[in-house]
């Protein structure tokens, strides 16, 4: 000991700051793990093998402008800096955001819980049992108080799902109309992006007074929002029926919490819900992230975007539960798809689910008629205090008539650090919410009247306001969130061990690696996540005025700086609230700077192997898809790319390529890609999903992109949440920054002009930023490059391990692959009869996530280990892969039954093992342990190998009274 600690103090400065680096927390492999790989690949060092697998004609020669990576502890310091210059003022600025107390358990439990935020999205539905239950709840509660049929596992925003309910009244009106109306009355932000959405599909946006003007258009649908962005509650019925002797859809934009004490949408005959459950428990974030939902008509369900869960029967028999029907539908319909959304807002959906499922139906009932009672309490105030009040009837928000006074007490509420809305020079807006209390009521009264001479109290006014408000036809009389989990779990013990006995169904990435292939599921580390929940972070609704936010506002350039600088951009939006939205705004960009030039250019070159959401995202700005073929190494085909330049010529707006290839490999024609692309006048679109290979390698605006997307998600640290949130910023050179997304509500001058909002907040779910800017400020230059250089050694480790068993489907001419692989099931396949969804399902009963099945070829399966996983990990996921391999070879040879063996029968349940009736041709040893090491840290899959098929053809999309109708069946 006296030895250690005389080597301890004598070690130097250097090295006791490399011992306290965050690098060595991130990255999984050690430098003598890292020795051994190495060694097993033919290399001496790093830096050998990085020669040897990228081209040098993509390398970069500069080093990137970042600083040095700082500890954990530094980094918190340094952001509570820039935390600290945010101003939590007390707000009511309302449209659609609220404050809301969010419930411990909820935020320890579901937010800050690594068994939730960093599970991956449930494709793998049999491992994803629990969160898809969350979900599930998420589902029910959006159908059950909108009073629709089904809902939808959330979307990204209310605005966003407002366009996205457009297009829906497009595909499904039997209207041949050419408009979409949208009130005025609807929130501003909600317009915006409708508009931004619209222009390039060729939909006329009219936004006017509904009552006054729909006579006068062809309309296919219509957008109403209830209540108002004033707040007034609108019985909107007979509006309906006019719209719909049209043939046209309507679509109502509502307040969850408004609606368990008013009519529901479906109640008055509207065709779509949408709206956001922020106030659900989730905090403003400065704008999000927040689910917001989507609810129909059961007739609609086939084309309404998001995804979807339903519950189908396993292997047994027994319920399980899946996503259904649009699962990854960019993938099977890629241009033709209806929506090109990939992300949804699934841990923000899971808090909203458990908000309700914590306060049930009598809870959020009284948080509504406490909300609305104090509304009246302000309202009755200010009347007494001789001001108007516009709104005949509403919930939480109303508008204020103040002649000529509107500035002078906005101004005043300022100096009380108060945000109130200002409508106009002569009224005010005002929003109550779930933490208002009487105290706040009074200091408001005072900001109207500027004097200490009111002569009465909130608490005197309260008895007068024991009814709501709320009356007659517009009262809602039918139930609501009746099912048994919503009655169950009132107190914290019982909510608690709720939420834990869901996770415990799920592996996660706090579980095992998980090796999805482009899907870069790394590390999310707690120092990371941890700011997020700070007041200064989560308090700040999206449109304070900007001098509240200069901690955001500091935030959020330094983020974009370091952005420019791992990308080699200009400049970065950071407004695009998914990886789908980032493409859609980085063509928006590109089509709006080819109209700035006179020229008319709609057709997108896209690979064959690109990403779903490539041609999805095209054709909503309007682009016409022409593929270009890859070649046999899976590179793109540079005669079949000359060829379609040539044909199309002035044409062509853009090629959209990801690079790395979706095929794993560093293609060294890139450089060459680009300049053909631009040599015809058109643009380069590098799809960021790969940037895990790159970052300190190679970027993108050196080698020839004009715009590139960025996954924070993956990249950059952000959790995917078990299918959201996510992050997509673009970077663009600076020919295309002003065509940049603009801000919607918020006022400043910087915003690029050109180009409308694609998200509903200036800068997108802000409120998760923090993650990627301590990602790269801890990691700091030295960090990130180190990231892309161990995410490609894992990678080709993993290739080699793997390579004597199954083959490796692309490499370059060296045999490496860049930071993922892809195993090639196809012939193994033919010759056993054991397919790509087999071994997925085998992998559970070895404790691991599968990697990406059948994409992108078919009949494939694409690994990525990323940089966060040791050479333990590695080996003891290729250690499962060679033991799949041997069971394959034993049904092969014969040794095991062609249809009876452990690979089809996958995942193997406890309560399967535990039967007394065996009947299967191997052991139960063999089932359940495969490998020794298995005995002593085993995951059990909670149900069986779920059917598809049957869960599709008997869509059930709510829950869990459902479940028991299911298990009858099940038995009968």
């Amino acid at each position: 000991m006296l030895f250690n600690l005389f080597e301890l103090n004598n070690q130097s400065l250097k090295e006791l700051q490399q011992s306290e680096s965050f690098i060595q927390r991130h990255l999984g492999p050690d430098e003598s793990e890292q020795q051994a790989m190495l060694q097993q690949l033919g290399y001496d060092s790093i830096d050998e093998m990085l020669a040897a697998i990228v081209p040098r004609a993509i390398r970069r020669e500069d080093e990137m402008a970042l600083a040095a990576g700082l500890t954990e502890h530094q980094s918190l310091a340094e952001l509570k800096q820039i935390a600290d210059k945010n101003l939590c003022y007390k707000t009511y600025l309302g449209m659609g955001y609220y404050n809301t107390l969010t419930p411990p358990v909820i935020q320890r439990n579901i937010l800050e819980n690594p068994a939730w935020y960093t599970a991956y999205t449930p494709y793998q539905a049999e491992i994803s049992q629990g969160r898809l239950e969350a979900m599930l709840n998420f589902q029910t509660m959006v159908s059950d108080l909108t009073g629709m049929e089904l809902a939808n596992a959330s979307m990204l925003d209310e605005a966003t799902a407002c366009a996205e309910a457009m297009t829906l009244c497009q595909r499904m009106s039997k209207s041949k109309g050419k408009v979409f109306f949208v009130a005025e009355d609807c929130h501003p932000q909600n317009i915006d992006v409708v508009k931004t959405r619209a222009e390039p599909m060729g939909i006329e946006v009219v936004i006017g007074n509904p009552a006054d003007d729909i006579a006068d258009y062809d309309l296919f649908g219509i957008l109403l929002q209830y209540p108002n962005t004033y707040g007034d509650v609108i019985d909107y019925r007979a509006l309906i029926d006019q719209v719909h002797a049209k043939k046209a859809l309507v679509v109502m934009a509502a307040d969850l919490l408004a609606l368990t004490i008013m009519k529901p949408p479906g109640e008055m005959g509207a065709d779509v819900a949408v709206g956001n459950t922020q106030r659900f428990g989730v905090p403003l974030g400065y704008g999000g992230p927040h689910a917001a939902y989507m609810a129909t008509k059961d007739q609609f369900k086939r084309s309404m975007p998001g995804r979807l869960i339903g519950v189908s029967l396993d292997s047994r028999g027994k319920p399980a539960l899946r996503l259904a029907l649009q699962t990854r539908e960019q993938h099977i319909r890629r241009e033709k798809a209806t929506s090109n959304i990939c992300t949804a807002q699934a841990l923000l959906a899971v808090m909203a689910s458990m908000y309700a499922v914590y306060h049930g139906a009598e809870g959020l009932t009284k948080i509504a008629y406490r909300v609305n009672r104090y509304t009246q309490v302000l309202v009755k105030g200010l009347q007494s205090l001789g001001f108007e009040i516009t709104n005949p009837c509403y919930f939480d928000t109303v508008k204020i008539h103040t002649p000529n006074q509107a500035q002078e007490i906005y101004q005043r509420a300022l100096d009380h650090q108060i945000n109130l809305r200002m409508i106009d020079n002569d009224h005010l807006g005002l929003s109550i919410d779930e933490s208002t209390t009487i105290e706040d009521i009074e200091s408001l009264w005072l900001v109207f009247v500027g004097s200490d001479g009111i002569t009465f109290l909130a608490e005197d006014i309260l008895p007068q306001c024991e009814s709501c408000i709320i009356n007659g036809d517009l009262y809602r009389s039918s139930e609501f969130l009746q099912q048994d989990v919503f009655k169950q779990h009132r107190s914290e013990t019982e909510l608690m061990r709720y939420m834990r006995k869901l996770a415990d169904k799920d592996l996660a990435l706090d579980r095992a690696m998980i090796p999805l292939g482009s899907c870069t599921m790394k590390l999310n580390a707690a120092a990371e996540l941890m700011p997020i929940s700070w007041p200064q972070f989560a308090g700040l609704h999206p449109f304070v005025p900007l001098e509240q936010a200069k901690g955001y506002q500091q935030l959020c350039q330094e983020l974009e700086q370091m952005l420019c600088a791992a990308t080699g951009y200009d400049e970065v939006s950071l407004q695009p609230n998914s990886g789908a939205q980032g493409e859609y705004a980085g063509l928006l960009a590109i089509r709006a700077y080819h109209q700035s030039k006179g020229e008319q250019r709609n057709i997108c070159l896209i690979p064959a192997s690109a990403h779903g959401t490539n041609p999805a995202s095209a054709q909503m700005v309007g682009m016409d898809v022409v593929v270009v073929k890859t070649s046999a190494k899976g590179e793109i085909d540079l005669e079949d790319l000359q060829a379609k330049l040539d044909k199309y010529a002035d044409q062509v707006a853009a090629i959209m390529i990801t690079y790395p290839s979706t095929h794993g490999v560093f293609e060294p024609s890139v450089k060459t890609v680009c300049e053909m692309v631009h040599q015809t006048g058109g643009q380069v679109y590098i799809d960021g999903a790969n940037m895990n290979a790159m970052v300190g390698l190679a970027a993108p605006g050196h080698f020839g992109g004009d715009v590139s997307h960025l996954n924070l998600h993956k990249t950059f640290a952000i959790p995917h949440g078990g299918g959201g949130p996510g992050v997509g910023p673009i970077g663009v050179k600076a020919h295309l920054a002003p065509f940049l997304p603009g801000y919607s509500v918020v006022q400043d001058d910087s915003a690029p002009q050109y180009v409308g909002a694609v998200s509903a907040a200036p800068w997108g779910s802000a409120g998760i930023l923090p993650i990627s800017w301590s990602y790269i400020r801890m990691m700091g230059r030295e960090g990130v490059y180190q990231a892309t250089a161990i995410a490609i050694l894992n990678a080709n480790y993993i290739a080699s391990r793997l390579a004597d068993h199954y083959p490796i489907l692309y490499s370059d001419d060296n045999g490496r692959v860049a930071h993922e692989c892809i195993v090639d099931i196809r012939a193994i396949k033919e010759e056993s009869g054991i397919s790509v969804e087999d071994i997925a399902k085998r992998l559970i009963d070895y404790g691991f996530h599968a990697p990406t099945m059948s994409f992108p070829v078919a009949g494939t399966l694409m690994i990525e280990p990323t940089e966060s996983e040791s050479q333990y990990e590695l080996d003891r996921f290729c250690d499962a892969m060679i033991a799949i391999k041997k069971e394959i070879n034993d049904v092969i040879a014969g040794v095991l039954d062609r249809e009876d063996n452990p690979l089809k029968n996958a995942p193997h349940t406890a309560d399967m093992l535990m039967t007394d009736d065996w009947q299967h041709a191997y052991s139960r040893e063999l089932a359940a342990y495969p490998l020794e090491s298995l005995r002593s840290d085993k995951y059990w899959c909670p149900v069986g190998r779920v059917d598809n098929v049957y869960g599709d053809r008997n869509l059930i999309c709510s829950c869990p009274s459902i479940s028991d109708y299911m298990y009858e069946e099940a038995e009968s």
